[in-house]
């Protein structure tokens, strides 16, 4: 029998809420090595807010959130829906500017163009970016510091189809290299062919959890989209809670 393999984060019925509106609702989730973890909903389902407190950026109300002890590495690398970097920089100055805050070896950002595909773009500033070349040198620079666990939100919102495939290539790759990826996305086509797991968030509830394969079987889809309108549509799709109640 293969030994059992510690998840990076573990989140155990964890909870926030802003004012009288539960964002999250007692949600529990393991985030293992090796496996890229997909969190699905509708707008408003709390996908962010469940993010940001995996990176720990915002504390729960309640509940905990344990992670891996991995040595001297940066505990998980954040890209946010909308990632912002200081003009005038190039793609390389970027990256170096971001090694040195982490402590990090400047010699690792030839590599990070690498494996994000912007080595021809490394000398183009920021502001001649495209859409897309931003959202990679955001995953680049969540990879400064080497994280055993990237979190990304909506990295492929707004691109074009051959460009939301080379993200998810892109987040494949790290992968296969070991590290545990969480992404929230609406590509749910992407996600049905490379999430190993899939979390579907409504109103601030994981509502279900599994394989596209296993998810698709249990509610009798053929596709992880009719898998998420079902599955909304018993839980109501209720978007919004109310604290207390």
């Amino acid at each position: 029998m293969s030994e059992e393999v510690e998840p990076i984060l573990t989140v155990e019925d964890i909870t926030l809420t802003f004012d009288d509106i539960v964002a999250v609702d007692t949600v529990s989730l393991e985030l293992p090595r090796e496996k890229l973890v997909a969190i699905i909903g509708p707008n408003g389902s709390g996908k962010t807010t469940l993010l940001r407190m995996m990176a720990g950026l915002v504390k729960p109300d309640r509940g905990t959130i344990s992670r891996l002890d991995d040595g001297p590495h940066r505990q998980n690398g954040y890209l946010p829906q909308e990632p912002r970097f200081r003009q005038g920089f190039t793609t390389r100055e970027t990256l170096t500017f971001y090694t040195r805050i982490a402590g990090s070896d400047p010699s690792v950002v030839e590599s990070l163009l690498e494996v994000v595909g912007l080595t021809q773009a490394s000398s183009m500033r920021v502001e001649e970016l495209s859409g897309g070349m931003l959202g990679l040198l955001g995953i680049a620079q969540s990879l400064v510091g080497d994280p055993p666990l990237t979190i990304l939100d909506e990295p492929t919102t707004g691109l074009d189809p051959g460009m939301r495939r080379h993200v998810f290539e892109v987040i494949d790759g790290l992968v296969e290299d070991g590290r545990g990826v969480v992404i929230a996305s609406h590509d749910l086509e992407l996600v049905e062919r490379h999430a190993d797991v899939v979390g579907i968030l409504d109103g601030g509830r994981l509502v279900a959890e599994g394989s596209p394969e296993v998810l698709m079987e249990e509610y009798e889809a053929d596709s992880l989209d009719a898998v998420f309108d079902t599955v909304t549509e018993i839980e109501g799709a209720v978007t919004v809670r109310r604290g207390g109640t």
